[in-house]
């Protein structure tokens, strides 16, 4: 009776070891690639699968988005000039079977491969382009990467360029630039409204000549803006056709 109930036993364990082997739950963002006696021999899942075990294997794939941080690396831009730039990288297996065979460890290669692009496409630009061009960046960056893990049975989503760190001997330069820049643009913008000044007067001018009294309308309305004003003593020019009007001279000598 003892060596029934210890075979009955050993029986339990083993069917209880069997199915801990054999079966297998896969949650809906889960798929398995079965390799059997070493070969591949399909992707299941998810839900309930069976597997003989010791004869097959299966390796868990994960299908949900990937959010990896890119880590800082140092570029150099055409102009020059070094900076350190960190991004974050989103992708996704589509694929099982090509992440699982085609690439050891598809999480570092993904990795790798996104600081090595993120080095090469920043240092074919100019500092200006990484600063106020970061979505053209940024898609240029996704379709180098989207291209080269295709291979993988990886798809990239997206790439966010995070921050550009410079030192502060370029900030400087920078803000000095930007000034400078600024300082320019109101000196263009002044000459400008200069200029438009100028070419209005001279067109006033030529339609004022026109009409001799409407210069003298001018000179009256000059007297009056100046009597408006808290001031003591009033200098003005007088046309000298005036003068010869009042004293009854009819030209010029």
């Amino acid at each position: 009776m003892m060596l029934d109930y210890f075979t009955y036993a050993a029986i339990a364990l083993l069917v209880i070891i069997f199915l801990t082997q054999a079966i297998r739950v896969l949650r809906e963002y889960e798929r398995g690639v079965v390799f059997t006696l070493g070969r591949f021999t399909g992707v299941k899942g998810p839900g309930l699968i069976i597997l003989i075990p010791i004869v097959q294997q299966i390796v868990k794939v994960d299908l949900r988005v990937v959010v990896q941080v890119v880590p800082p690396q140092d570029v150099i831009s055409r102009d020059n000039v070094s900076v350190k730039v960190n991004a974050v990288l989103y992708f996704r297996i589509v694929d099982a079977e090509r992440a699982i065979i085609k690439v050891s460890d598809y999480m570092v290669a993904t990795s790798q491969l996104a600081q090595t692009t993120l080095r090469s496409v920043l240092g074919k630009h100019d500092l200006d382009e990484i600063l106020a061009e970061r979505d053209k960046l940024n898609a240029d960056i996704q379709e180098i990467l989207d291209r080269q893990t295709d291979v993988w049975g990886i798809k990239v989503t997206g790439i966010e360029i995070k921050d550009v760190d410079l030192n502060e001997t370029m900030v400087r330069a920078i803000a000095k630039q930007a000034e400078a820049e600024r300082l320019r643009r109101a000196k263009v913008i002044n000459a400008m409204g200069e200029q438009q000044a100028a070419e209005k007067l001279v067109e006033a001018g030529r339609i004022l000549a026109q009409e001799p009294q409407a210069m003298q309308l001018r000179y009256f309305e000059a007297l009056q803006n100046i009597a408006g004003e808290r001031s003591s003593t009033v200098v003005f020019p007088l046309p000298m056709n005036l003068l010869d009007h009042l004293t009854g001279r009819s030209g010029a000598t």
